[in-house]
């Protein structure tokens, strides 16, 4: 064996440990988020124990590359955790979701300034330091240059954490005569930048996914990546920073599923009916009915996990088909939990029981991913494109 091999099968064992301790303390976490979720479901708080939970167990870390001594958490790896979240709330999984894909991006190479960089990565030692990425190219905010570098105003809607973020890596037009867009680097107590609590919907709604106001916002000139003329090609590695997200959203939803099905389980072995004697898990009619859920919920596993393995090994067609893989999963989630709650009538829409939360959460987590008709639209041309025309 060489030096340098010798070096990489180091580093890979360092970071081995602190992914194993991580996930080894993932269960109590689980069990924590959803002991407080309809807590936080009920009065929309944000969920500070939760998040601070995450950070005592090192999983909002996990996926910090191993030159900066992270665990260096691959796509599957990362799945597994968010799905694993999901299922114990899954506002707190898609906070999670945010920072652990700008620490992936950061272990890829993307390009926050080093110093920078290492300041995020002091913050997250000492606490929960979460990161969000938003392209707020088509919302109501522009950059303007100054004299001492660019300031940010207007108003961004829907920022996921927004009460409680160390950053924002937010996509942002020039207001120039030829506009331009980059992604400015936010810091989350920046002058000028207020929250507008006005987050108040169906699901998900401990994820505080507030809007926020930028009133002259200052951003140093090196705080700000990749300025190109607007419609100009994506950078380099941005379908791979897209194909995590796509997988890391799915796994939330896949999670909201998961939680669903469990509830599901332990309904059909508890209920039994007065004039039938046993619960209503002995009648095949009811098996059959939780086994087209679950054959839903472990197709749409297989799926992610198997796309998120071919990305880890660096099979390029994989990231292609992570918008469709996407969707696919987010209906049959959304699928599974409406027959959840067919199945189980007047119990499965009320309050005293979770899954009627579990059916709000997947109908709210939606948005978060792709649009839809941009995905099919992308599957459409990819099809045609494939297949020559005739002439």
């Amino acid at each position: 064996m060489t030096s340098s091999t010798q070096t990489a099968a180091a580093r890979t064992e360092e970071a081995a440990e602190p992914l194993a301790e991580a996930l080894a303390k993932l269960p109590r976490v689980v069990d924590l988020l959803a002991a407080r979720a309809e807590e936080h479901d009920r009065d929309g708080a944000f969920p500070y124990q939760g998040v601070e939970a995450l950070h005592e167990a090192g999983l909002l870390t996990l996926t910090v590359g191993q030159r900066h001594g992270g665990a260096a958490a691959g796509l599957a790896d990362t799945v597994r955790v968010l799905a694993e979240l999901g299922r114990g709330d899954a506002s707190v999984a898609l906070l999670a979701a945010s920072t652990l894909l700008q620490h992936a991006e950061q272990a890829r190479g993307a390009g926050w300034p080093a110093p920078l960089y290492r300041r995020l990565l002091a913050e997250s030692r000492r606490g929960p330091a979460l990161v969000v990425a938003l392209d707020a190219t088509e919302a109501q905010l522009l950059a303007r240059r100054g004299p001492e570098g660019w300031r940010l105003s207007g108003r961004l809607t829907g920022c996921p954490g927004a009460e409680a973020l160390a950053w924002l890596a937010v996509r942002v037009r020039t207001d120039e005569a030829v506009p331009r867009t980059g992604t400015f680097l936010v810091r989350g107590e920046s002058e000028g930048l207020e929250v507008d609590p006005v987050w108040d919907q169906l699901g998900m709604r401990a994820s505080a996914c507030h809007d926020l106001h930028f009133t002259e916002v200052a951003v140093a000139p090196e705080l700000v990546l990749g300025l190109r003329a607007s419609g100009a090609e994506a950078p380099a590695g941005a379908e791979l920073d897209t194909a995590w997200r796509d997988l890391a959203l799915a796994a939330v939803q896949l999670g909201i599923g998961r939680a669903a099905r469990d509830w599901l389980v332990r309904f059909l072995n508890q209920r039994t009916p007065a004039n039938l004697g046993e619960p209503l898990g002995t009648l095949p009619s009811y098996q059959a009915a939780l086994g087209e859920l679950e054959t839903a919920l472990i197709g749409a596993e297989e799926t992610l996990l198997g796309l998120a393995g071919r990305i880890d090994a660096g099979d390029p067609a994989a990231a292609e088909r992570t918008g469709p893989a996407q969707l696919l999963a987010t209906r049959a989630v959304v699928g599974a939990v409406q027959a959840a709650v067919e199945l189980t009538g007047g119990p499965g829409l009320s309050r005293r029981h979770p899954l009627e939360r579990h059916l709000r959460d997947a109908l709210s987590g939606r948005p978060h991913g792709r649009a839809p008709q941009a995905v099919l639209e992308a599957a459409g041309r990819a099809a045609l494109a494939r297949s020559p025309r005739r002439p």
